[in-house]
């Protein structure tokens, strides 16, 4: 199932949530043209991708420097292909949008970045090798949306075999599919040897993010409540 668009209209422009879409795109063509130059493109990913042994490395010989937390939030916005970012955007775009009209800009920026940064972490625990992408932040997003707006109908491409139909679906079975499905997925992953895995998704990323975006979803609705956050 690939979500086309949601019956959920917000209120307000979402500018942090398209600007994102926007940061992703731009680092993804500058990628691009390093494409010519495999050793441009093998450092640019080096530097700036998160890598969990590293950075635990790093921790605990006290190395403490910017350098050693930039790629917790630089690699959410590097990816593997054009699937990997036109994939992620298309669900950023469907979903974002209600999730920061809900929060408030600024709130929503904060809350993206720290899925992120629990989905780079968890997967680190699970996986330690090297990761890109913006998945996990994005699997917050969907946390968020489907505990704010789970009847949401969403339009979705579904293939049934050989068929493919547009269906209108409540977002609690479009996101509710494809977290089911990563957890198929982790699981059966971990049960591969390092030689005989070959997709190199990082399933715990976006199972630690989803987690990640509902407890942090339910924190900032706290904070709402006590008066110290707002909801834009």
């Amino acid at each position: 199932m690939i979500p086309l668009r949601d019956q959920n209209p917000t209120a307000k422009t979402p500018i942090v949530n398209r600007l994102l879409i926007v940061a992703n795109i731009l680092v993804w063509l500058y990628v691009l043209t390093l494409m010519r130059q495999p050793d441009a493109v093998t450092a640019f990913y080096d530097r700036y991708s998160f890598d969990w042994k590293e950075f635990a490395t790093q921790i605990a010989q006290g190395h403490l420097a910017l350098a050693t937390f930039v790629p917790l939030i630089t690699h959410m916005f590097l990816h593997g292909g054009w699937l990997h970012v036109i994939g992620n955007m298309v669900y950023l775009w469907v979903f974002g949008d209600n999730v920061e009209d809900r929060l408030g800009s600024g709130p929503y920026f904060v809350f993206y970045i720290l899925c992120g940064i629990v989905a780079a972490i968890g997967q680190g625990l699970v996986q330690p090798e090297p990761m890109v992408g913006a998945s996990g932040a994005i699997a917050g997003v969907l946390g968020a949306y489907v505990v704010m707006f789970p009847a949401a109908r969403v339009s979705t491409l579904v293939f049934l075999g050989i068929f493919i139909t547009i269906l209108q679906l409540p977002a609690l079975i479009v996101i509710g599919f494809f977290i089911v499905l990563q957890v198929i997925d982790a699981l059966a992953e971990l049960r591969l040897t390092a030689h005989q895995a070959t997709e190199n998704i990082a399933y715990f990323a976006h199972l630690f993010g989803f987690a990640a975006g509902i407890l942090l979803l339910l924190l900032f609705r706290q904070r709402h409540e006590q008066g110290r956050f707002r909801f834009g």
